[in-house]
């Protein structure tokens, strides 16, 4: 009986043991991730600093907030976008990618999905839903307290719109990886649009106001490492799918910050009272489609 006791106690001890090393992993995951955004956001500010004052090669914008060159980025030149930026998350793409074929990668697909089903199987929440596009609510509530960012709100507006545009066009490849779910409910688990919507939300924030403290884009790219999370105990995802949406996502942001001066240049007419209007690429539910913008 003795012996029986024992055998028992070591057995509960070593079975700790493990989930306190499964437990330490996950948080080591989640630090790391953290980590990646909030470089990545001080990688921006540092792009922002080294612009000189005089460089107005992407052109400058009627309708951008005045700011004193000596603290805002040069107006309308979207400065963040140094090939360094683009590294973090097109490794994160291309790790979601290689899980289809890297077995080991694939393996902590499946360690995640059963370290949730062991720790928390009855999850269920929306906070995803409210949480992935908090930051744009967060860029819209600044202006309107009167915290500036780096444009005003048509510009604003249309990155938004165009940063959305890509990120519905990337969000069709589910129907090509066709990857089932966790728990087989639809083949669309792959990447996760939750987490794109929500990086591409970091991302605009990031944009708008890093130049002014790096913590604006610590900021959004937590609460959207947080969305990836709860994705993955919704059991709607694999780790792997909300890997590569939220470099997706990130990617979608700053290709609109990239192209958008040349197809302002396109879609922009200035009025005889030096005021814009514009027409604007849109994707709602999936369907394309021009919307109209026009400064006030």
């Amino acid at each position: 009986m003795f012996v029986h006791h024992k055998l028992t106690a070591n057995k509960q001890t070593g079975l700790n043991v493990v989930k306190g090393e499964k437990r330490h992993l996950l948080k080591t995951i989640i630090f790391t991730i953290c980590c990646a955004a909030v470089i990545s956001a001080n990688a921006q500010v540092t792009d922002t600093a080294r612009t000189k004052p005089a460089d107005t090669t992407a052109g400058r914008f009627a309708d951008t907030a005045k700011k004193s060159e000596a603290t805002a980025p040069q107006k309308g030149s979207y400065v963040y976008h140094k090939p360094g930026t683009f590294i973090i998350p097109a490794a994160l793409v291309v790790y979601g990618g290689l899980s289809f074929v890297v077995k080991p990668i694939r393996n902590v697909d499946y360690y995640f999905k059963g370290y949730v089903a062991r720790t928390d199987p009855n999850y269920n929440s929306k906070a995803a839903d409210y949480l992935q596009l908090s930051p744009v609510v967060l860029v819209y509530a600044l202006n309107l307290a009167g915290d500036e960012g780096q444009n005003r709100f048509v510009d604003r507006t249309a990155l938004l719109a165009l940063s959305g545009l890509f990120l519905t066009v990337a969000d069709g490849s589910k129907y090509l990886a066709h990857r089932d779910r966790p728990y087989g409910t639809d083949p669309l688990s792959f990447p996760s649009g939750h987490t794109g919507a929500a990086f591409m939300a970091a991302e605009f924030l990031a944009q708008e106001y890093s130049w002014k403290s790096p913590w604006y884009g610590a900021l959004g790219y937590t609460i959207a490492t947080t969305t990836g999370i709860l994705r993955i105990y919704g059991k709607a995802h694999w780790f792997s799918d909300c890997v590569a949406g939220a470099g997706i996502g990130m990617l979608s942001t700053k290709a609109a910050y990239l192209v958008y001066p040349h197809l302002r240049k396109v879609f922009v007419h200035t009025g005889k009272h030096g005021r814009s209007a514009m027409l604007v690429p849109t994707a709602i539910d999936g369907a394309p489609g021009l919307a109209f913008a026009a400064q006030l």
